[in-house]
């Protein structure tokens, strides 16, 4: 059975069929002959973008992106985050040597068990451990990393990827949303999980990562494996999001979110709401539309709301094509 994947290449998508022992990729807006696309990289961005999508729409993460964020749970992510980091990092170091992943190892500029333990100690205090205990999705998740460390390092690739990749682009959004909805320090703390210190710039550091894994030498059999575990990976991400989410459900609203202000903190006046006026303007008239920018702009939480959407469609879109 043939499997196809969709993938860019500059400005042209092709379908990848990895289903001959290769990948061939052939263009949807010419009739061109397909021409082999063997990059790792590459690979990886089509094999997961699905997948990727799905992770991104689950409704913990959407609620992230909109500003609505429960202090609790926030710190439960941060727990769950530092338990899939420690099992990451302590498998890295185990296979720093092994030629399939020592290219990728940059421990100075990517690790990120350390700076989610001072994160938590920020929110807990310095008994936090007490505090911190490893959920049931996370512990599947951590057991597959030491599963693949010890049995099958080559599949750590995948795993680092996944993590370090999104951490460089959507995570830079995310951090964003977090300070100004937990109304955290400006000064970083808490927050310390998406700053990378050593990368100086983020476009080129991912550059530079995906150029290392587009030169291990790994058959094409290899590369299809770690799309296999790439996907995994993001379904074990998406696991952690639901149990959020499952959790979130019993724990009472605890931090206003920073999306839109209701009816009522307008006095009452609808016009002054900006999805009544969205509604009109769906019905016609290029009045309403300014009429909607206005409203919004004119209040401080528009202000944030606007710009922490325009960041994150650029941060999500870029994610793909840097």
């Amino acid at each position: 059975m043939s499997a196809k994947k969709t993938a860019q290449h500059g400005s042209a998508a092709c379908d990848l069929d990895t289903s001959d022992g290769g990948t061939t990729c052939r263009t949807m807006e010419s009739s061109s002959e397909p021409f082999r696309c063997e990059d790792l990289s590459e690979m990886l961005a089509a094999g997961t973008k699905q997948i990727h999508e799905k992770a991104e729409n689950t409704q913990f993460v959407k609620d992230f992106l909109r500003g609505r964020i429960r202090k609790e749970l926030f710190k439960l992510g941060a727990v769950a985050l530092y338990y899939t980091y420690t099992a990451l990092e302590e498998e890295i170091e185990r296979n720093k040597d092994h030629p399939h992943f020592a290219p990728l190892y940059f421990p100075a500029e990517l690790h990120r068990h350390e700076a989610l333990a001072r994160d938590l100690e920020y929110f807990y205090g310095p008994e936090w451990k007490s505090h911190a205990s490893c959920s049931k999705a996370t512990q599947q998740y951590v057991d597959r990393i030491h599963q693949v460390g010890q049995e099958d390092p080559v599949l750590l690739v995948a795993h680092a990827y996944t993590r370090y990749m999104g951490d460089l682009s959507g995570g830079q959004v995310l951090k964003k949303v977090a300070q100004r909805a937990l109304k955290l320090p400006p000064t970083g703390e808490g927050l310390e999980f998406y700053q990378f210190d050593a990368i100086h710039s983020a476009k080129a550091f991912k550059q530079l990562y995906r150029s290392r894994m587009n030169e291990l030498e790994v058959d094409m059999e290899t590369k299809k494996r770690l799309v296999d575990e790439a996907v995994k990976a993001f379904l074990f991400n998406i696991e952690v999001f639901e149990e959020l989410e499952e959790i979130g459900k019993t724990i009472q609203e605890d931090v206003l979110d920073a999306g839109m202000p209701v009816h009522g903190a307008m006095g009452g006046d609808i016009s002054k709401c900006p999805y009544y006026n969205a509604k009109m303007a769906a019905s016609g008239g290029t009045a309403y539309v300014r009429q909607l920018a206005m409203a919004a702009l004119r209040h401080p939480t528009g202000q944030v709301l606007f710009a922490t959407w325009f960041a994150a469609l650029a941060g999500l879109v870029a994610w793909y094509l840097m």
